[in-house]
């Protein structure tokens, strides 16, 4: 048995061997096969330049261990920084740097990091230091400035601290003495300035949007408070100049791409951590991650011009409504020529909402070529079909641009085209979802530094996406720019109401086009869900072939998410309900995380399922929501505790609530007190769970999922 296990292990190129523990450190340890080539006797020494033919017959395999570092406490992380081996774990050092905001703030890292100036010595103790002495403090420093180097290159904002810079200002005096005439000193510098520039530009842009800066200062956005009362005020909706559509579909797609790539570009990574961006609605979080927050910004504006455009002229006829739906259409597909999948999707989610789609009369009279292409564009986004995902897509498109890399100088590139940019809301339901799914700390207060890889993963692919749009050559049209914030922006309800003008409730809405957006958690989440819910290190190592930017999440973007019907959470591949409900929607759009998936289960514990759920609470805050994990054995107060928790409600409160499953066709099941969630829930339904005060909860009536 021993020998086969040896066989099979000689075999395999990659063979997780288990966990180490050094210094409370716990490392994932793997036996690699490696080749080594040994010479036959006649072939002459070892270092002949042209190997014998007959080498082949002594080819030999070399198995080596390899550790990478899964969990430590904070100074023994720092400590991998400088001693570690970059060929032993060569990923450590650009994941730390891009996720330690997650769990460490940066001045404390260089507190741990940067070692303090050598005192002066008298002539005669230099003279006497011994040569070893003075190579290993020099190996030392040599790391230390290697990691500032990466960390100065691939993440300055890091040490963005306005008005002083601190953090920058201590490194540049590490560096002063440490290595003054390396290229990391000059690099510090460099940064320097850039950031005294960057804040000139902040204080002379400060009354304009970054996403629409050029404007003329008399553009202004239309607050919503003037938008109130446009049903009785219909006429006014339609407004004087130049109108968007008017402008060619080319012009208007290449500034909408001209400015998601801009903003994209902006984008820090750090702030896309699912830590950091779930926190962007507590208490006094205003300022958190303004870059992903004007991103947010800029898709919403464009699905408010698509539905302002659209349902902005009440009195329009339904070919003329068509006309302006085939042009967005077309629009959408030219930012696809483009390769923007922001605005694309953006685009998308306004023509599929529901005061759009309902129209059956407009929708009847587009034609037939513009109604196959909006729905092969929105298959990009379903996630029914892999092959045709936008997970799968986008992949495809970045592979696109690599030959271009590896042109060999003097030879002509070929002309590809730049970009892509990607849209966001992917990448930040993945980092989400990590952040739920996998504990920050394991058993002994240890760093679970399995989990910033994964994340490390997703942020390594989006600074690639950013380094590849700078490569778009596109020119600013303020015409344009000026329609696009001049557009009337409908708040969810306005859209609602003027839809219903438009076209009063129908039975069924035939015409409308059929597009199916159902969405699933593939099993490698639950795989991953195994390993780090383990309760100690001690499980089995994470595995290094299963990218966690591979899962099939929904693509999601919050607060931007596409408006959806009130307290409807039916995807259009059904008909559209006759009524919207009599109740608008809420003011605050959720997170799109909306799983209706089949029940996962854990691998190591038989038995228990689990599955990705949503809750929100009923209050005046608007309808956010929190993804938690559901497993077969929690009960309804576990869950409600759980759900307060992530709501950042105090938990003593949590059996004054009671715990709802959000229904089609506006209704609800009431989950009792002491039920097992994962079973009393209806599994047809998606997982969209609410929480109600008791004193309020008698207004609502149980049902049985049918």
């Amino acid at each position: 048995m021993q020998r086969t296990a040896w066989k099979e292990l000689a075999l395999a190129p990659l063979q997780d061997w288990g966990e180490e523990t050094e210094n409370g450190a716990v490392y994932s340890v793997s036996l690699r096969r490696q080749r080594s080539q040994r010479l036959s006797p006649g072939d002459g020494p070892r270092n002949s330049q042209a190997p014998s033919p007959n080498a082949d017959a002594f080819l030999h395999y070399r198995t080596s261990k390899f550790r990478a570092l899964r969990a430590a406490r904070l100074e023994r992380l720092v400590w991998e920084l400088v001693y570690g081996d970059p060929q032993q774990d060569p990923s450590f050092v650009p994941a730390f740097l891009a996720t330690h905001r997650a769990f460490v703030p940066t001045d404390r890292v260089l507190d741990l990091l940067l070692p303090p100036p050598p005192p002066p010595l008298p002539p005669w103790v230099a003279s006497k230091k011994t040569e070893g002495q003075d190579l290993s403090f020099n190996k030392n420093l040599r790391a230390v400035v290697s990691v500032l180097g990466s960390w100065l290159r691939d993440h300055p904002q890091d040490f963005w601290d306005p008005p002083a810079h601190s953090n920058l200002g201590s490194v540049r005096t590490f560096l002063g003495w440490a290595a003054p005439l390396g290229t990391e000193a000059l690099e510090a510098e460099k940064l320097l300035g850039n950031f005294l520039e960057e804040a000139e530009q902040e204080q002379e842009e400060e009354e304009q949007p970054a996403a629409w800066a050029g404007l003329p200062e008399t553009v202004q956005t239309p607050s919503p408070d003037s938008q109130e009362g446009c049903l009785e005020e219909e006429e006014g909706l339609v407004l004087e100049g130049p109108e968007l559509l008017e402008f060619s579909v080319d012009d208007v797609a290449e500034q909408l791409t001209l400015m998601d790539a801009e903003l994209f570009l902006r984008v820090r990574p750090w702030e896309c951590l699912g830590s950091v961006w779930s926190q962007r609605d507590r208490p006094g979080a205003a300022g958190t991650a303004p870059t992903v927050r004007a991103t947010v910004t800029q898709f919403n504006k464009v699905t408010g011009c698509v539905l302002g455009s659209v349902l902005g002229a009440p009195g329009l006829a339904a070919p003329q409504r068509a006309q302006r739906l085939e042009k967005w259409i077309r629009i959408a597909q030219r930012c696809r020529d483009l390769r923007n999948f922001s605005s694309l999707r953006a685009i998308l989610s306004a023509l599929q909402s529901n005061p759009i789609y309902r129209l059956k009369s407009s929708w009847g009279a587009v034609s037939r070529e513009p109604l196959s292409t909006f729905r092969k564009l929105s298959q990009i986004f379903s996630d029914e079909n892999n092959h045709l995902s936008s997970r799968e897509i986008l992949s495809q498109e970045e592979a696109t641009v690599g030959p271009q890399e590896d042109t060999p100088l003097g030879s002509l590139p070929s002309k590809l085209p730049p970009g892509p940019v990607p849209y966001l809301g992917t990448f930040l339901t993945d980092l989400v979802m990590l952040d739920t799914a996998l504990p920050d700390m394991l058993e002994g207060d240890l760093i679970n530094f399995e989990k910033r890889r994964k994340e490390w993963e997703i942020l390594a692919r989006i600074q690639q996406l950013q380094r590849r749009c700078r490569s778009y050559c596109l020119s600013r049209h303020p015409p344009i720019l000026a329609a696009l914030c001049a557009q009337r922006q409908l708040s969810e309800e306005q859209s609602y109401r003027i839809s219903r003008v438009i076209e009063p409730p129908a039975a069924s809405c035939p015409s409308s086009p059929h597009v199916r957006r159902r969405i699933s958690l593939t099993k490698r989440l639950s795989a991953k869900l195994s390993r780090e819910r383990g309760s100690s290190p001690g499980g089995s190592p994470g595995d290094p072939s299963s990218p966690t930017s591979r899962l099939c999440i929904s693509p999601s973007l919050s607060p931007g998410s596409p408006p959806s019907s009130p307290r409807t959470r039916d995807p259009p591949s059904r008909s559209p309900p006759a009524s919207p409900g009599p109740q608008g929607p809420s003011t605050k759009l959720p997170l799109a995380l909306t799983l209706s998936c089949p029940p996962i289960p854990v691998v190591g514990q038989q038995g228990l399922e689990v599955r990705v759920i949503r809750v929100s609470i009923d209050n005046d805050h608007g309808n956010l929501y929190r993804s938690i994990l559901l497993t077969s054995q929690d009960k309804a107060p576990s869950v409600v505790q759980r759900a307060l928790q992530k709501h950042n409600v105090a938990q003593p409160w949590a059996r004054d609530y009671q715990l709802f499953q959000v229904l089609p066709g506006d209704r609800e099941l009431l989950i009792p007190d002491n039920a097992n969630v994962f079973y009393a829930m209806s599994p047809a339904a998606p997982g969209d769970f609410m929480l109600r005060r008791k004193e309020q909860a008698w207004h609502t009536t149980s049902v049985s999922p049918t």
